[in-house]
């Protein structure tokens, strides 16, 4: 981290703590009840309209058609590729940042700024295709030695990044209501499955990755262009109904137990925000293919968190903390391994880094390690105890980054679960 990064400050007021300083710039969709859909950057406690901004022309040095910000998704800002991403930045940040002149944006205030409590956020990205990776090794070995004690991890797990290809149809914001699936399931004991809602509805603590560059059919990216393909990064919640799941998943995979649900954060974190926070992965044992492999350091030093509201009247309390840096396959490894094949990617598509679990017993990223398969109860200060999610549950997803005192936030994603609809 430089010094010049250390010590940027902005005028706008802003609690360090927040995660949102400028460092950050962070970009959404947002409407209030005057403004429709458009695309903001948040700082501190405000959000910055960057329609209004372009119509006051502090954006003409982009050479774009601003009315990108104008738009109910991302997408087509982000089509403007890399160089527009990152000067959008620059300019952001000279308009922000604390020195002796003042700021031209100053007397502008009021109509570029408002406050972030007044805002309706809404989901940043229109996704068109949707993959789900099983990146880390802690909870793929978890998992395995539920079903396979002896033998946990499958022979190709340490030899390429697993995954599967999601539904992109529900993927939903931070605040969404998650309505408990039905399906067939498999009662223990029983050699004859049900139709039934879901009795082991689990959540997944995950980050996920935006493409933010295409390719045509037959091409591949490889592991040392992968950045220059991805825009930022959000929190993600790939809701599971494990006993669907479970009867379901041989021998193609996950299908109905996830596509009912997956929730991002409203805030998509820029590569070039997470660039400071770069960190060394995990050894890869044994040597990956060529090319899988990096040079550099292609992790993230994520604080991850999930909290747990269990029913209405319930306190809100930590059950587990993570980070990304735990993943065994980096986001650049999966981006070359979704396109090695030829498989072109478009801008918006969105990839999953599977659950993230670490080292410790409090850092499972889902319940169903947590509780071993449903065999150890969680239990919660008020004395009630979960297998697995019941109606009213909440569930909230925390992530940041800190390093010498400055702090970037992916602020949360927070999900209730309700009954199942008849």
């Amino acid at each position: 981290m430089t010094e010049h990064y250390r010590k940027m400050k902005s005028w706008v007021p802003v609690d360090p703590d927040s995660g949102y300083t400028i460092h950050n710039l962070p970009f959404g969709i947002f409407s209030t009840p005057e403004l429709s859909r458009r695309v903001g950057v948040a700082i501190g406690e405000y959000i910055i309209d960057m329609r209004m901004l372009a119509r006051l022309e502090f954006l003409e040095a982009l050479e774009i058609d601003t009315t990108v910000f104008n738009r109910p998704y991302l997408n087509d800002f982000i089509e403007c590729g890399r160089d527009v991403w990152t000067k959008t930045r620059q300019i952001l940040i000279s308009l922000l940042k604390d020195t002796d002149d003042d700021s031209p944006l100053k007397p502008h205030f009021e109509r570029v700024f408002l406050p972030r409590r007044r805002a309706l956020m809404h989901t940043p990205i229109k996704c068109g295709d949707y993959t789900d990776f099983y990146s880390s090794l802690e909870h793929a070995t978890n998992v395995g030695k539920m079903f396979r004690p002896d033998n946990p991890l499958m022979p190709n797990w340490r030899h390429m990044p697993v995954g599967y290809h999601g539904r992109a149809s529900s993927i939903v914001t931070s605040g969404s209501e998650i309505m408990r699936p039905k399906g067939q399931v498999l009662p223990k004991g029983e050699e004859q499955p049900i139709f039934s809602p879901s009795r082991a509805l689990d959540f997944e603590l995950e980050m996920a990755f935006v493409v933010g560059k295409k390719t045509e059919m037959g091409e591949s990216i490889s592991v040392e262009q992968a950045r220059e393909h991805i825009f930022g990064m959000v929190l993600f919640n790939d809701w599971s109904a494990r006993d669907i799941q479970k009867w379901e998943y041989q021998p193609l995979g996950p299908f109905l137990g996830k596509s009912f649900a997956s929730s991002m954060s409203p805030w998509v974190i820029t590569m070039d925000a997470l660039e400071p926070f770069r960190c060394a992965g995990p050894k890869q044992e044994p040597e990956v293919l060529d090319y899988l492999k990096e040079r550099g350091h292609h992790h993230y030093d994520v604080n991850l968190s999930v909290e747990i509201r269990p029913g209405r009247y319930a306190e809100l309390e930590t059950v587990s903390r993570s980070n990304a840096k735990h993943l065994y396959w980096s986001i650049s490894q999966q981006l070359a391994h979704q396109t090695v094949n030829g498989c072109n990617v478009n801008v918006g598509d969105i990839m999953a880094s599977g659950t993230i679990s670490g080292p410790t017993p409090d850092s499972c990223g889902s319940l169903l390690e947590l509780t071993k398969g449903g065999q150890e109860p969680i239990t919660f200060k008020d004395g009630q105890e979960r297998t697995y999610l019941q109606d009213d549950d909440v569930v909230i997803l925390r992530g940041f980054c800190e390093k010498d005192g400055i702090k970037v936030s992916f602020g949360h994603v927070r999900g209730i679960v309700t009954p199942t609809k008849q």
